[in-house]
This record gives structure tokens, sequence and C-alpha cells, in this order.
């Protein structure tokens, strides 16, 4: 495993950090989308509290440590693998439980694994949940969750109850410091997402963060503990509004590495799915940027984002966007363009490539919205806000990957509020429409948002 000490790692900031009122954009809170009463469920509500109060508290009474990787600990052991049987047994007690398991592994994970060629998510988890009965009932009720949810069901929810008992079995084994820990809390900082009011999502993301820290994770830690945690950032990406702080921003690990390392960090990784995080970085850094100049601009903070600072940290940060585009390797480019009116269909074959390229465009529209008057840049489609945001969508109608859909709301609000043509309105609500009913993934309340920068409602 690469020695963190050495290495950037992306961190959260302290609740404390944030400015006063709503963490999110929406205004409309559960008013806004809401399927179901999930997220209104005293039971719910008592137990997520109760995770995000664990979380927070390992992480103030240790400090950072490294984790042992779970690779290289084959269960091979005939007594393990009964003990693995004896655990998994009671847990997997009925036919409904099986059918938690398999969409898990079917629906559910390959979202979690979509910049990761490994399939930790798919392949490590569902593993390391057989003798970890905390992590299995983290993945039911995840999946539980999903299916409810693609369902429609309003009143009877099975993931509160496994989402409750993975909890309580967490609670225990904050302190040995297990990377299937880790995994259990992504897991259920995920189904608090796609359950929760939008409002809440930077809580959630808080909590999964503070435990990062406390373990010492980051981005080029390897393995499944990478996984985890790029799995986590590009939550991370989804939470703000771009002028909002993301939840991830990086900062040396030791006073001998900076932040410009980072471009020379993933390039040295030379493999698509570390250039695909790439570009969830890059984003984060966009949003960062964005929050920082209007904070400073509208709010007097006084963070140093004015004159020659701010317009450097833009130009490093578009160069960086261009390096990253002409650098793509060719699993992240597009296998087949269609000139198709209004949006263009770009087909992308690699799960990577989709949400990274997506995330390239958002990005640029964010600095594009931002560029300081002093920069000349020269005459190309690139400069263009609107024509990042025609491939944004063109993107989300190709490409059908349930898990590249999830990541597409926010890149999708950041886009749709550019086009003024109720043609353009009408395709952009349909691709939110149908994220939400085929995956499951809370969407529709990005239509009101929409709409009121629109001003009007879209016909239903």
């Amino acid at each position: 495993m690469t020695d963190w000490t050495t290495q950037p790692q992306l961190h959260s900031y302290n609740p404390s950090d944030s400015p006063d009122g709503p963490a999110f954009a929406s205004p409309l809170g559960t008013a806004s989308w809401g399927q179901d009463g999930f997220s209104h469920d005293p039971g719910f509500l008592a137990s997520q509290e109760e995770l995000r109060c664990m979380l927070f508290t390992i992480a103030h009474s240790a400090a950072p440590t490294r984790v042992p990787s779970p690779e290289g600990r084959p269960d091979a052991s005939v007594q393990s693998r009964e003990r693995g049987r004896a655990l998994m047994r009671p847990v997997l007690s009925n036919a409904r439980r099986i059918e938690y398991l398999k969409n898990y592994v079917g629906q559910v994970a390959p979202w979690l694994d979509m910049f990761d060629s490994q399939c930790a998510f798919r392949v490590q988890l569902p593993a390391l949940a057989r003798t970890f009965p905390a992590l299995l009932n983290a993945i039911l009720a995840i999946s539980a969750r999903q299916m409810e949810r693609r369902e429609g069901i309003q009143d009877s929810f099975d993931s509160i109850e496994l989402y409750q008992e993975a909890i309580r079995l967490l609670s225990p084994l904050l302190q040995v410091r297990d990377p299937k820990v880790v995994a259990a809390c992504v897991l259920l900082c995920c189904l608090e997402m796609m359950s929760a009011r939008a409002q809440d999502w930077r809580r959630h993301l808080e909590g999964c963060a503070a435990l990062f820290d406390a373990f010492g994770m980051h981005g080029f830690s390897g393995g499944l503990l990478q996984a985890l945690f790029w799995c986590y950032a590009r939550m991370g990406k989804d939470c703000p509004g771009e002028n909002q702080k993301t939840t991830l921003t990086i900062r040396p690990r030791s006073p001998g590495c900076h932040e410009d390392d980072a471009s020379r960090l993933f390039q040295a990784a030379r493999s698509p799915d570390m250039h695909a995080n790439y570009a969830v970085y890059l984003c984060a850094k966009a949003c960062e940027l964005v929050s920082d100049r209007t904070q400073c601009i509208e709010l007097g903070s006084k963070n140093g984002c004015t004159g020659e600072v701010f317009n450097r940290r833009w130009i490093q940060l578009w160069d960086d966007l261009q390096q990253w585009v002409d650098k793509r390797p060719p699993e992240l480019l597009p296998v087949y363009t269609a000139p198709n009116k209004p949006f263009p269909h770009i087909l992308f074959i690699h799960w990577a490539a989709i949400s990274s390229n997506q995330l390239y465009h958002t990005a640029s529209i964010l600095l594009l919205n931002l560029m300081p008057k002093s920069v000349k840049l020269q005459p190309a489609p690139t400069v263009s806000p609107l024509w990042h945001a025609r491939r944004i969508c063109g993107i989300s109608l190709a490409n059908s990957h349930h898990g590249c859909l999830n990541n597409a709301i926010q890149p999708l609000w950041i886009a749709g509020r550019l086009f003024s043509h109720v043609s353009e309105h009408t395709i952009i609500v349909d691709i939110i429409r149908n994220i939400e009913a085929d995956t499951g993934w809370g969407a529709c309340w990005r239509i009101r948002d929409l709409e009121l920068a629109w001003g009007y409602q879209v016909s239903r």
C-alpha cells in the first residue's frame, strides 16, 4: 500500500466551517421530491443521528492511523468458511433478503464500481461480508432501499430494519480499524443520500468524511480502500451547489507534498480509472474555486480569492482541465458521436468514461461562468458554456448505465439552466424523471429547481 503520509489527501471540512444557511441549493426540501415517507420515519431519523454521532466520536477520539488492507488474507480455512456460513445464515433468513443480495450484485454494485475496473463493491464486499454481519446488513439495506424506491413502495420499509441492524452491529466495532467497517459506513451513507432530503446530504458526507480522516484514507491508498474513497468522493462532488464549497478539498498530508503534485500523481497512476477519478478531483476543485470567489465577493470573506490569486487559480485549473481532456486514455474516448439536435448523442463503452467526461464538461461550465475579465481564451467550441452543456445532456441521452445516470443529476442541473427553449427543457426533464424511475435514486427534486431557474413549470 502507498504510504499516505507522503501523498495528498482529500479532506472533509468540519461542519463548523460551513456558511450559515441551507447547505444545498434546492429551496423546496422534501416537497421537491419524496416518493415515500422513509426519510421521515422516526426509526430512520434516530438511527441516522446515532450513526452520525458514532462516526464523529471515533474521528475526535483517535489519531489517524494506517488501516490494514484486507487483501492478502484469503479466507482459505474450512473452519473460517463454516463460520462465515453460520454468520450469514440468520441474516439471509428469507427469500426476500436473498433477492436483495441478488439485486445488490446485479443493480446496486455497478453504480458504486463504475470508476473501479476491479469491481470492489461487486466482488470484494460480498466476500468480506461472509464473516462480517454489519457489512452484510449494510449491503442488504442499500439494495432493499433501491428496490423500495424503484417499485414505489410507500409505507413498509425492510431497509430501515436492515439499516438499524447494521448500525447496531457497527457500534462496538468502530475502534477496530477494519476496512470492513469503512465499507459498511460508505454503503449506509449511500443509502442515506438515496433517501434523505437534499439539504441533509452534506451531513451524511461529513460523517463519512470524518471516518476517512480518522482511518487516514485517501485517493491513492490502493485496493479496496481506494475504491471506497473514490465512491465517497463522487458523492461529495454531487453534494454542493456550484456556488457552495464542496465537501472535498485536497491539502498536503506532509510538508513535503503540495497540491501541485496532484496532477503528477494522477498521471503517474496510468490507468483509465485514475484518470476518471482525476475528473472528480478537478470538478471538486472547480466547485471550491467558485465557492471561494463567491464568498469573497458577495460575503466579504477574507479568503484571499482576489486579484492575481484568483486569476492564477482559475488559469491553472482551466489548464488542468484541458490537459485532462487532451490526455484521456483510449478507454475514456467516445466510440460514436451523432450530431443530433438539440443535443448530440455521445456514446462511451467504458463506465468511467461516461461520468468523467460529464464532469469535465461540468467543471468547464463552472469556470467559464466565472472567467476573469483579464483572461483571453483562443476562440474554440470549448470556450462556450452552452457547448459543454449540450454534451452533458447528450451523454445522458446516449448512455444508460444506472450509476452514471445517478451521477448526472448535478451536471444536468448545472447544464440545464443554460437552455432557453421549451423543447430543450422538456428533454432534460424527461431525462431526470427517467433517472428516478429506472434507478430508484431520488432525482425529481432537481426538476423543481430547474423550473425555478426557467421561470415556469414544465407540463407533466
